[in-house]
C-alpha cells in the first residue's frame, strides 16, 4: 500500500527548526507556541464556516489549509505544494479502493443481496438475537456500501423486524444499527473512514484489517449489551420516545404499491429525500432498492457475496504473509487490496448480470460513482489539511510532550476527534482530521500507527447529533421522534466510543 509521506513535507526550514535536535521536552518555545495557536485556530476556523457559515466541507478545508501555511510561514509556493501533495497522497492510498468497495456495494443493493441477508440472519438466529446478529453484519461484512445507502437499505426491514423482538424493540433495533453503522466504517475494512485512516498514517490494509475487526465485533456486542441495559431500566420511554405516525403511512403506502404490481417500496425514497439534513443520492439509491426487490432469478446468497468474501480474504492471506514473511508472489499480488478489490468488483459484476441483467447493474455502477465522488474529495481535502499541520512541524512538539508514555497520545488523538465530531458532525472528517494532527508522532515514540488510527476512529463516534445527516435519518426512518434518537443514537454511538477506546488502550500495552 502507498504511504503519505509527511516526512516530504516537513523539510521546509520552519519544520527544522523543531527537528534539529529532536523533540523537546518541557516548556514549549514561543516559535511552537506559534505553531500550537495558528494550527488550533486554524481547525477551529474550519469548523467555523462548516457549522455557523454552512461552508462547503470541501472549502472550509482548503481554505484553513492555507491559513495554516502561510501563518507558519511556508511560504505561498511551498503551502500550495503541501496542499496538494496531501490530497494526493491520500488519493494514491485509497483513491481506488474506495472506488471499488462503494462501487461493489451499489451493485450488490441493486441485486436485492442486502435486504436477503438480513431476513436470512432473522431465520437463523430468531428475534431475541436480532438485535446482536443484524449489528455485527452491520457493522462487519455489508461496511462495502456507503453508509447513508446501508443505513437507507436496512432501515426499513429493521422497522418491520422490531416488533418480532418485543417490548423495546425499536429501541433496541435502532440503537443496534445506529452503533454498527458508525462503528464500522470507521473500524472494518473496506469501510470509508478506515480505508482513509489507514492510508494517512502507513498502515497496511491488512493489518487494518485484522486489528479493526478484533475491536469492532466487542465493541458493538458490549455497546448494545450496555444501551439495552439500560432501556431495560427506564430510560426508554415508548410514549415520549417513539413516533410512527410518518412511518406507518409510509408503510401504509408502500403496501398498497405491491397490491397494484409494484415491487419495492418507492415512497422510502421520498422518505430520504424529505428528511432533515439529507440529500438526494440516499433518495436515488433508495429508488433503486425498490426496483432491486423485482429479482429475475433468486441466485443463492453465497454466490452474490463470494466475490467481496473472496477479495476480503485475499487481502488477510497477503497480510498473513507480510507477518509471516513468506515469499509467495502470485498470491502477494493478489492480496494487495487494490487487486483484491478489482477482482471483487468485477467478480461482483458478472455474477449480478446473471442474476438482474446488465441493464440494471450498469445503473448501479453509475450511481456507485456519483456516491464515491463525494468522498474521494472530502477524504482527500482531510490528507491536505493533515500535510499542512505536519509541514507546520506539529508533529515534533507533540512528540516532546508524549515521549514518556504510548497511552496519553491515544487518550489525546480520541479527545481531539470527539470534539471534531461534535461540532461538524461528520464521523470521516473528525476522524481524519484528529489523526493527521497526531500522525508525525507516531514514529517518534514508538507507537504503532494502527493504535493511532483506532484511537482516532473511536473518538470521531462520540456524540453523533443533530449536525450530522445520519442522526436524522435514523430518527426518520426507524420511527422515533428526536428525543428518542438523542437516546439511540447519540447515547448510543456514544457509548460505543468510550467501550471501544478502554479496549483499544489495553492494546496498547500488548502490541
Amino acid at each position: 500500500m502507498g504511504t503519505v509521506n509527511v516526512s516530504l513535507l516537513t523539510t521546509d526550514p520552519c519544520s527544522q527548526a523543531f527537528s534539529a535536535e529532536g523533540p523537546t521536552i518541557g516548556f514549549p518555545h514561543m516559535q511552537d507556541i506559534a505553531v500550537l495557536i495558528n494550527t488550533a485556530v486554524a481547525v477551529l476556523a474550519a469548523v467555523l464556516l462548516i457549522v455557523r457559515f454552512r461552508v462547503n466541507p470541501v472549502i472550509a478545508l482548503v481554505v484553513s489549509s492555507v491559513y495554516l501555511g502561510l501563518a507558519v510561514g511556508l511560504g505561498v509556493e511551498k503551502t500550495v505544494k503541501t496542499i496538494t501533495a496531501g490530497f494526493g497522497d491520500i488519493m494514491v492510498d485509497v483513491g481506488l479502493l474506495i472506488a471499488f468497495g462503494v462501487l461493489m456495494g451499489s451493485i450488490l443493493n441493486q441485486s436485492g443481496a442486502i435486504r436477503r441477508l438480513v431476513e436470512h440472519l432473522l431465520n437463523t438466529f430468531g428475534p431475541k438475537r436480532l438485535p446482536y446478529t443484524m449489528g455485527l453484519a452491520i457493522g462487519t461484512v455489508l461496511q462495502s456500501i456507503f453508509l447513508d445507502v446501508l443505513l437507507v437499505i436496512s432501515a426499513p426491514l429493521a422497522r418491520k423486524l422490531a416488533p418480532k423482538i418485543g417490548k423495546l424493540g425499536t429501541a433496541r433495533m435502532a440503537t443496534a444499527m445506529a452503533i454498527a453503522l458508525e462503528c464500522g466504517i470507521v473500524f472494518t475494512v473496506p469501510g470509508v473512514a478506515s480505508l482513509a485512516l489507514a492510508g494517512l498514517l502507513n498502515v497496511p490494509l491488512g493489518k487494518m484489517m485484522l486489528f479493526g475487526l478484533l475491536l469492532v465485533i466487542p465493541t458493538i456486542i458490549i455497546a448494545i449489551a450496555i444501551m439495552t441495559f439500560l432501556f431495560r431500566r427506564g430510560f426508554w420511554n415508548e410514549a415520549k420516545d417513539e413516533d410512527h405516525t410518518f412511518v406507518a403511512e409510509e408503510d401504509r403506502e408502500g403496501e398498497e404499491e405491491e397490491y397494484d404490481g409494484g415491487a419495492g417500496r418507492p415512497v422510502a425514497a421520498g422518505t430520504a429525500a424529505r428528511g432533515p439534513g439529507t440529500n438526494g443520492t440516499a433518495a436515488q439509491v433508495t429508488g433503486s432498492v425498490a426496483v432491486a426487490e423485482r429479482e429475475p432469478k433468486q441466485f443463492p446468497l453465497i454466490v452474490l457475496f463470494a466475490p467481496l468474501l473472496t477479495s476480503l480474504l485475499l487481502i488477510g492471506a497477503g497480510a498473513i504473509l507480510q507477518i509471516l514473511k513468506i515469499d509467495l508472489p502470485w498470491l502477494q499480488l493478489l492480496g494487495e487490496p487494490v487487486i483484491a478489490l478489482l477482482i471483487g468488483l468485477i467478480g461482483t459484476c458478472l455474477v449480478t448480470r446473471s442474476a438482474i441483467g446488465q441493464k440494471r447493474v450498469e445503473e448501479a455502477i453509475a450511481v456507485g460513482f456519483k456516491e464515491s465522488g463525494q468522498i474521494l474529495i472530502l477524504t482527500g481535502v482531510g490528507g491536505s489539511l493533515a500535510a499542512t499541520v505536519a509541514a507546520a512541524g506539529l508533529g515534533h512538539i507533540l512528540g516532546g510532550f508524549f515521549s514518556a508514555s504510548t497511552v496519553a497520545p491515544l487518550l489525546v488523538v480520541w479527545a481531539i476527534a470527539a470534539v471534531l465530531h461534535i461540532a461538524v458532525g461528520s464521523v470521516t472528517l473528525s476522524a481524519i482530521t484528529a489523526a493527521g494532527l497526531l500522525a508525525p508522532i507516531a514514529p517518534v515514540i514508538g507507537l504503532d500507527p494502527v493504535l493511532l488510527a483506532l484511537s482516532a476512529g473511536a473518538g470521531s463516534l462520540f456524540m453523533v447529533h443533530v449536525t450530522s445527516n445520519t442522526f436524522w435519518l435514523l430518527q426518520s426512518l426507524l420511527g422515533q421522534s428526536v428525543r428518542g434518537a438523542l437516546k439511540s443514537v447519540t447515547v448510543g454511538v456514544s457509548v460505543a466510543s468510550v467501550v471501544a477506546i478502554l479496549l483499544i488502550l489495553p492494546m496498547s500495552l500488548l502490541f
